[in-house]
């Protein structure tokens, strides 16, 4: 079947017809530590981009670091350091997190993800362009849009003005003509930091930098699919969208996908209720980002996932799984008392009908849930050939189980045998042919953690296998 996303805009499932993908994701403004509910969002959208790949899609990727925002310039203060110095440090560890996640730059041809600051000259045209055509006016306070102008606001989050307008007050400090126009350009403050512009020293608002550094870094007006939290819907991307058009007249994106929002045992996530778990205090408990990623591949990405300790051990439990497998049919090849039994017709349909269901699972709107009991039952189909000495059944389990794991960005050990590992082993053999025990012993605990590998004695020889995995 082809690939089918729901679309928010459209609140239906649509098929992606094209072989080319311009995708954005709005990133994370850095003025802490990422958490969990970040690296949801990080993960699944890489999960996304890297299926899309799978299947032959050919996508550019695009994700934002928001580098000044009034959190950032309020956190420098309460820490009483500079701004600059709070966003290189936690942009540094920003990228620490992505490589323990294993998740790839959002930015398919760089070095480093786009950043607001670093692209401030775009967004003042952006906003004169919007102010030419009459969707934004300058105030004593700032450069704001007229949301009313824009006649399709409210079509992405499905609301009314009037509706919109309820719990929205006009704050006593602002010039703006009505309380939902929203900021394009922010007049600074003296001690606060700025950028020359035709209205004033300020900065950028917050909307304004994921219309400009989209359409720039992916080389057009009309994204393919955008991407987010159900939490951004309104304001941030319905303001996207209404500032986008406005200014050249085209849809903005053809597709909207937005993932659930993450609770920690039923509670939002925050410092103040000590439930505020950072992706390095995950890694530094469980000491494996799979764990986290086999929870978040649970739920469907659109649904809201609730952390809790019962959830993250049934993931524990599937890891232990899935590596007892890739041991197994890894070690395999290299235990020499094992005989090669011939497979049939049917073994072969019952693994291609378990892969024909993950792909159908995540045609069908990148479902995950389905797809990662596919992946399990192929793990319990593999481990019954590998029980069964069917070697050739066993490896054809593995390549599939190494796409999908790839997929899913799991890792995968693979037992490697250098040369050096190989020359041990030999010498090692030599020794128990010469009686040198001890020489032999000595030998074998240094392959063993040096080569994460164990050898069991079976006649003249050594049967060599991976290390089992902990129980």
């Amino acid at each position: 079947m082809p690939i089918q996303i729901y679309n928010t805009l459209t609140r239906n499932k649509e098929e992606l017809k094209s072989r080319q993908v311009k995708m954005y994701t709005c990133g994370v403004t850095v003025y802490d530590d990422c958490h969990i509910g970040h690296a949801r969002s990080l993960y699944i959208f890489e999960v996304i981009r890297r299926y899309l790949e799978y299947r032959g899609v050919e996508v550019k990727f695009v994700r934002n670091i928001t580098d000044i925002d009034d959190k950032i310039i309020n956190r420098a203060r309460e820490l009483g350091i500079g701004w600059k110095e709070l966003v290189d440090k936690y942009i540094k560890s920003y990228y620490e997190d992505l490589g323990l996640l294993g998740i790839r730059l959002g930015l398919s041809d760089g070095k480093e993800e786009p950043r607001a600051t670093k692209n401030i000259p775009d967004m003042i045209k952006y906003i004169e362009d919007l102010i030419a055509k009459g969707y934004a006016y300058a105030t004593d306070s700032g450069v704001y849009f007229s949301v009313r102008k824009f006649k399709d606001y409210g079509k992405l989050s499905g609301q009314s003005i009037d509706q919109m307008l309820t719990g929205v007050r006009k704050e006593a400090d602002e010039t703006k003509e009505d309380p939902l126009d929203f900021a394009l350009w922010k007049l600074s403050k003296a001690d606060e930091p700025s950028w020359d512009s035709p209205w004033g020293k300020g900065r950028p608002g917050w909307h304004i930098e994921c219309s400009v550094m989209s359409q720039k870094f992916l080389d057009t007006d009309t994204l393919d699919i955008h991407a987010g939290g159900r939490d951004l819907i309104f304001p941030h991307h319905e303001n996207e969208i209404a500032q986008s058009e406005a200014r050249t007249g085209k849809p903005f994106s053809k597709a909207w996908i937005h993932h659930g929002l993450l609770t920690i045992n039923g509670q939002k996530m925050a410092k103040s209720l000590g439930n505020f778990v950072t992706i390095k205090d995950f890694i530094n408990k469980y000491h494996d980002a799979d764990i986290l990623k086999l929870f978040f591949l649970s739920a469907h990405y659109s649904n809201h996932i609730d952390y809790n300790e019962d959830k993250i051990e049934e993931s524990k439990k599937q890891k232990k799984s899935f590596n007892k497998f890739f041991h197994e049919a890894n070690s395999w090849p290299l235990l020499k008392t094992r005989n090669k039994v011939g497979s049939t017709v049917e073994d072969k349909d019952k693994i291609d009908k378990i892969c024909a269901k993950f792909k159908h699972a995540m045609d069908d709107d990148f479902n995950t849930s389905i797809a990662l009991a596919c992946l399990f039952e192929l793990i319990d189909l593999g481990l019954g050939f590998v029980s069964s000495d069917k070697e050739d059944m066993i490896n054809y389990a593995k390549l599939q189980l190494e796409d999908f794991s790839n997929i899913f960005g799991l890792t995968v050990k693979a037992i490697i045998i250098t040369k050096e590992a190989k020359e041990m082993l030999e010498e090692r053999d030599r020794a128990r042919k010469d009686k040198d025990f001890k020489r032999a012993d000595a030998i074998r605990e240094e392959i063993k953690k040096k080569f994460n590998l164990y050898i069991a004695d079976t006649g003249s020889t050594s049967a060599v296998s991976l290390i089992p995995p902990e129980e």
